[in-house]
């Protein structure tokens, strides 16, 4: 049935001939901050290989996650809509939401392009649920290997409800090594694997968010006793520093297996963050930090490549999300994205890309447990929920901010006008939705 849906959805004409079809790589780092790469101001953590994945292609300056946490960034990422309609509103924890997860009847990118002939690979953080049929493996992906928790240890892969949690496809399948070394591993195996058709990797890294474990530390949890967690790092600066470099080299590892191949001018690479990050990382000087809707909890680093179609050394300030993703990957395949009930909420950035066209300004929203926020142009709209004992507390008064002027969100304007426009399309949109279950 699901096969039958998709066909009818996204259709099968149209698409490029197997032979000039794109490859595309997506590699996501986990809580990476505005300020946490070199390509994006930071002086202090070595990351050449980014910095050369910029330099080479566009730096997007005004690119968002959808989510200021995990689970609902990867949601908008993986179905290119807002999160809230596949019912992840929130993060899907290993404590309290083991039998929930992205909605089944949710399509991927990868269940598309899989459609269109590309062979689909997902290695690292899936975060969108745990039982079977949340599996990457029931979503499109023909390959699987990482885990499906959000916060699991870098070497034992315990996750945080004292659970081992690696997998082979969907069967829990232990193996040895770093987190981010295993992920670069299998995704450069898989690329080398695939060399000779079209593919799609999905490379969701773990770091750098906690356990802030670098390569050369010990694990710090057991199996079946989540409370008993022993050896953690008290430096938590320097081991946040030796999780990006490493993060940096495995992107390094991943171009350079594509110029071994002949594959770099085919493919293309587009790196990113989940959200912004928390206080022991970098937001370039933005206000908050992971889970609020201040510009630090979700404007995150974005970078395209593409030798021969981004000319390099480009960028854009063009305001963009994770579920233009989506989009801009079907676009780049020649394949039409859907009407009707399940159309997109993203579009493609791909006019932006190949400098050829821009994006019109939308109005684009933001809901955490941390706030909300509504965005159109300039004009951003934000109603904070402060955190209190972890507990969030009741929404403050919206406060009306004109980012043009004011990035930092310190001075609230005064225009009744926009701000009455904003909160009807925040009500409209929250409608849009009001009828599917969250699952977390």
């Amino acid at each position: 049935m699901r096969i039958l849906f998709l066909t009818c959805l996204f259709g099968v004409a149209g698409a490029l001939h197997a032979a000039d079809r794109p490859n595309f790589v997506v590699i996501m780092a986990d809580d990476l901050g505005y300020g946490d790469i070199g390509c994006f101001g930071n002086e202090s953590i070595p990351t050449p290989n980014l910095d050369a994945l910029a330099a080479a292609g566009m730096r997007l300056t005004d690119y968002h996650s959808n989510g200021s946490v995990c689970s609902p960034t990867r949601a908008a990422l993986v179905t290119g809509r807002y999160q809230q309609r596949a019912g992840v509103g929130g993060v899907i924890s290993a404590a309290n939401h083991r039998d929930t997860g992205l909605a089944v009847e949710e399509a991927t990118f990868a269940d598309v392009l899989r459609e269109h002939g590309y062979a689909t690979g997902v290695f690292g953080k899936w975060h969108l649920g745990y039982a079977p049929e949340f599996n990457p493996v029931r979503n499109g992906f023909d390959r699987f290997r990482g885990y499906v928790s959000g916060n699991v240890d870098f070497f034992s892969h315990i996750d945080q409800a004292g659970y081992e949690d690696w997998w082979w496809q969907d069967t829990p399948h232990p193996e040895e090594g770093y987190t981010t070394h295993l992920i670069t591993k299998h995704g450069v195996a898989f690329i080398e694997e695939h060399r000779d058709r079209p593919f799609c990797l999905y490379l969701p890294h773990e770091a750098p968010h906690y356990p802030y474990q670098g390569p050369n530390d010990q694990p710090i949890r057991i199996k079946g006793d989540p409370g008993n967690v022993t050896g953690e790092r008290t430096d938590i600066p320097n081991a946040y520093r030796e999780m990006i470099v490493e993060v940096d080299k495995g992107v390094g590892e991943i171009v350079e297996t594509l110029q071994k191949l002949g594959l770099a001018e085919k493919t293309l690479v587009i790196f990113c963050s989940d959200n912004g990050a928390t206080p022991n990382g970098s937001n370039g000087g933005l206000r908050g930090f992971k889970g609020q809707a201040w510009e630090g909890g979700h404007r995150v680093p974005a970078i395209a490549s593409w030798p021969g179609k981004i000319a390099p050394g480009t960028e854009s300030d063009t305001t963009c999300l994770s579920m233009d993703i989506f989009p801009t990957l079907l676009d780049a395949a020649g394949i039409a994205t859907p009407e009707g009930s399940a159309k997109l909420d993203g579009i493609s950035l791909l006019p932006v890309l190949t400098q050829q066209g821009r994006v019109g300004d939308r109005t684009l929203f933001w809901e955490t447990g941390g706030g909300t926020a509504v965005r159109r142009g300039p004009w951003k709209l934000v109603i904070d929920r402060p955190k209190k004992k972890k507990e969030f507390q009741a929404p403050e008064a919206p406060q009306l901010f004109d980012l043009s002027t004011d990035l930092g969100e310190k001075a609230p304007v005064d225009n009744p006008g926009v701000r009455a426009e904003l909160e009807a399309a925040l009500e409209a949109w929250r409608a849009s939705w009001a009828g599917v279950p969250q699952r977390s």
